[in-house]
């Protein structure tokens, strides 16, 4: 093994663009799916009529779905229906569409899992059941969220390298371009991208951790 020619100042920064790639579709794809699968967790725990239950069937289908076959749809069937998108949106929509789904459940256990009494205390007080929601149900039940949604956090950041097979310049793709280039130094690259992925979502875990502290 070369480690010095694995980690050429040329390498390194062809990793890091591609890491770049990773984290700016996984921070856009986290926030979207957040805003989205809170809106369709919400959504679901309020039982709106006819609504709730054609979420619960979109968001049942698509988490029984590999997110594999998403991206690939996104990227190669979507043309065929007259919606182009870049590599790069493709990504993001795969990811925001399949983390919706995963998020709204979370969002829904965390609100069922509020006592069913602090709604009716909050209602006997005059407040609406849009401000019970609001300012009782959804603060207890985020701090009750906040694990779960880190981990599902870790999967999507992870879950960016699937996108490889659509070409996605990010860091997994990056790599296999340098092993192929570069075959005798495919040790050391993958050991440099492990750690890459360790050290961010390790440090998420640890967000994640002290949040729970911090709430219990």
């Amino acid at each position: 093994m070369d480690f010095s020619g694995a980690f050429s100042p040329e390498n390194l920064r062809f990793l890091v663009e591609g890491f770049y790639v990773t984290l700016k579709v996984a921070l856009i794809s986290i926030i979207l799916s957040f805003i989205i699968g809170g809106a369709i967790g919400t959504l679901r725990f309020a039982k709106v009529p006819i609504l709730s239950k054609v979420l619960a069937v979109v968001v049942e289908t698509i988490r029984n779905l590999p997110l594999l076959l998403v991206i690939l749809f996104t990227y190669f069937a979507l043309p065929e229906m007259g919606i182009n998108l870049s590599i790069t949106a493709s990504a993001i929509v795969a990811l925001t569409v399949f983390e919706s789904a995963m998020l709204a459940e979370i969002v829904r256990g965390g609100l069922n899992s509020v006592e069913k009494g602090q709604m009716e205390a909050a209602r006997s007080s005059g407040l609406t059941y849009v401000q019970a929601l609001r300012t009782v149900i959804l603060p207890q039940a985020l701090r009750r969220m906040v694990p779960n949604l880190v981990s599902q956090f870790i999967s999507l950041l992870k879950d960016t390298s699937l996108a490889v097979v659509i070409a996605l310049p990010e860091l997994l793709h990056n790599a296999k371009i340098l092993q192929a280039h570069y075959p005798n130094d495919v040790i050391p690259i993958f050991i440099l991208i492990a750690l890459m992925y360790f050290v961010v979502n390790y440090a998420l875990s640890l967000i994640a951790g002290r949040l729970e502290l911090k709430t219990t």
